[in-house]
């Protein structure tokens, strides 16, 4: 600790206005040492410095540079000035847009690829995902689960489930919002917080529409019109608060009415399926019954059409016969009239069974009867013919 011993020698004497007075010298050290010692330059111990080596510290190293006219200095300005330039590169990805501020406020949007922006603090750079689909879930919550999603447990949400219906019945909706962002630059700086937003949104739309619905709808076969028309009604909230957010779909996931009323629900459900199955039942029937009363009504009626028109050409063939007879007649009525004669009488003698010729005289003497329904036909005379 010599040269502590030296420094405390100094600071005496120069509060004392004396020289220092002379170091004393250990017993074990020889006059030649202590001359050595004297005229050897004064240093200070570093601690990189090692017992039996040299001076290693780099720092001391970097102290004895020495830069002609500032050159060196200039160097390292440049230096430095180029690597915060060179900062100012940035890469945007397939699935983003690049929104650039310069002192804070909006100056472009850039999109993937490599891009240059002036450096911090002139110009920064915001990177929002806007092919991501993101996910609002109102009424419930995954359990563990993050914005996207993931198929897993749910916690029910009471005060955000239960909605009014148009019939003044109480229902428990439970639905998610799938949404993306359209505008990077109004979903960023328009709203503070984009994602209770839409959560909020969502719940009022939904609101809105069961309001406007019946609890039977509601449950039942109305879920793709509820679902639509919450769609269409967050899409404009959403766009009247400049949001910058596309609403993709509304998924209702369990509409059921409050568990203290449950069971009466299940039983009107059930008899409304009873209900459903006796008129498809009814409906059945009369599509089998009706086609067949049809074709038979059809059946008759061509019957009929074809009994008519068999009816009216015979009446006109008979006419026309007539009328042909009627002109024969008129030319030769004798003629015309035993043809007709021998006609009739070829029609009678062709119907009967037996026949029995008779002469005049025995024709005059027979008694002419008809042979009544029952009663067989007594012989008939035997007539004997002439020699």
């Amino acid at each position: 600790m010599n040269w502590d011993w030296d420094k405390l020698q100094e600071k005496r004497q120069r509060q004392q206005g004396g020289n220092p007075p002379p170091r004393p010298q250990r017993e074990t050290e020889s006059e030649d040492e202590g001359q050595e010692r004297q005229q050897a330059p004064k240093a200070k111990r570093s601690p990189f410095n090692r017992p039996g080596g040299g001076d290693e510290n780099p720092f001391k190293k970097l102290s004895q540079l020495r830069f002609a006219n500032g050159k060196g200095f200039l160097l390292v300005g440049l230096g430095v000035v180029v690597l915060w330039l060179l900062s100012g590169i940035y890469i945007i990805n397939p699935d983003e847009e690049g929104v650039v501020l310069r002192f804070g406020k909006y100056n472009r949007t850039e999109g993937p690829g490599p891009h240059y922006a002036l450096p911090v603090p002139i110009e920064s750079v915001y990177k929002p995902q806007v092919t991501q689909v993101l996910r609002s879930e109102v009424g419930f919550r995954s359990v563990g689960q993050s914005a996207t999603f993931q198929q897993g447990q749910v916690r029910t949400v009471s005060e955000e489930a239960s909605m009014l219906t148009g019939d003044e019945n109480i229902v428990n909706v439970q639905f998610s919002v799938q949404y993306k962002i359209d505008d990077p630059v109004q979903y960023l700086f328009n709203v503070s917080a984009p994602t209770a937003l839409v959560r909020n949104a969502a719940e009022a739309a939904m609101r809105e529409v069961i309001g406007n619905s019946l609890i039977d709808s509601a449950i039942t076969d109305g879920k793709l019109k509820i679902q639509s028309e919450a769609t269409q009604l967050l899409q404009t909230i959403l766009n009247r608060y400049g949001a910058g957010i596309q609403v993709l779909a509304v998924q209702l996931q369990d509409v059921h009415p409050p568990q203290e009323v449950i069971d009466a629900f299940k039983d009107v459900a059930s008899a409304r399926e009873d209900k459903s199955r006796i008129i498809n039942e009814a409906e059945a029937y009369r599509n089998e019954l009706l086609p067949k009363a049809r074709g038979q009504a059809a059946a008759m009626l061509n019957e009929a059409e074809a009994y008519q028109a068999t009816r009216v050409r015979n009446a006109e063939g008979e006419a026309a016969r007539f009328e042909a007879l009627s002109a024969e007649h008129s030319k030769a009525p004798k003629v015309t009239e035993q043809r007709l004669y021998y006609e009739a009488m070829e029609d009678i003698l062709a119907n009967a069974d037996e026949k029995v010729l008779m002469d005049g005289p025995a024709a005059s003497r027979a008694l002419p009867y008809l042979t009544l329904p029952g009663l067989s036909a007594p012989a008939a005379p035997r007539v004997l013919e002439k020699k």
